[in-house]
């Protein structure tokens, strides 16, 4: 069980702070929930406490996970599917693990063919969310300002 300000990771989310543990009563039923607070977009989320290991909550990583991520971002691509769907499905169902080493593949990938052929506009947006999830991890595991994880991962990119 997590506590109030441990670094936590919501897939597909991101990362934040929980601020508190509190009860709620939902559909009848009272449960407990961390309301973990999203740095990246200023948004508020309740986790219920017992459905965290389903949902694949995790901790942040530390700075050798960020290096690692850094090397991910800077290396070329593996090839990935030319049928769009294929491609997409692929890159969901990584971003859906709430691995951030898979969605640093994903941002990777995704920029390779945006240079290459260009993204859709689903890609596009795939690319987007992706690259938010990893901003909101970096900020948090570095301690730097949301603009500062920003550039950090998009210079490894660029």
């Amino acid at each position: 069980m997590y506590k109030v300000g441990d670094r936590i990771v919501y897939p597909m989310h991101g990362a934040g702070v929980i601020e508190s543990i509190e009860e709620q009563e939902v559909l009848g039923e009272k449960k407990q929930y961390y309301v973990l607070r999203l740095p990246v977009g200023d948004m508020k989320v309740m986790i219920p406490v017992n459905n965290c290991r389903q949902i694949g909550i995790r901790e942040v990583i530390d700075r050798d996970g960020v290096n690692k991520v850094i090397n991910i971002l800077n290396t070329r691509g593996t090839g990935m599917s030319t049928n769009w769907n294929r491609r997409y499905r692929a890159n969901l169902e990584k971003i859906k693990t709430g691995d951030i080493f898979e969605i640093a593949e994903v941002v990777r990938n995704l920029r390779d063919r945006e240079r290459e052929k260009g993204l859709s506009s689903g890609e596009r947006r795939m690319l987007e969310s992706a690259r938010q999830i990893l901003v909101s991890e970096i900020a948090l595991a570095t301690e730097l300002e949301e603009e500062k994880a920003r550039s950090l991962v998009d210079g490894a990119i660029s």
